[in-house]
């Protein structure tokens, strides 16, 4: 679903289609984005019946944070591991 949402704003039959789920699975998937904040409802402007599911930027850009520390931690770890490694062989 993220993947499909970073492209563009969704409907909920489009998202299913696209993912080849039943809407009632889709509805589960929807409703677990929404409440950890990772998508938001909009309507498209022409029909305020019509809901679009996009994806929220701030979550994804702290999860790109914390992974780039996290890489930038195991990247160090990693070369004092093999420099210990190298004095030892």
């Amino acid at each position: 679903m993220v993947d499909l949402l970073s492209r563009q704003p969704m409907r909920a039959g489009e998202l299913a289609q696209a993912a080849g789920l039943s809407p009632q699975a889709m509805s589960r998937h929807l409703r677990v984005l929404r409440s950890s904040e990772l998508i938001e409802e909009s309507h498209d402007g022409v029909d305020a019946r019509v809901r679009l599911y996009v994806l929220r930027s701030a979550p994804m850009s702290e999860l790109k944070a914390w992974l780039e520390q996290t890489e930038a931690m195991w990247s160090a770890q990693l070369l004092s591991f093999k420099a210990h490694a190298e004095r030892q062989a």
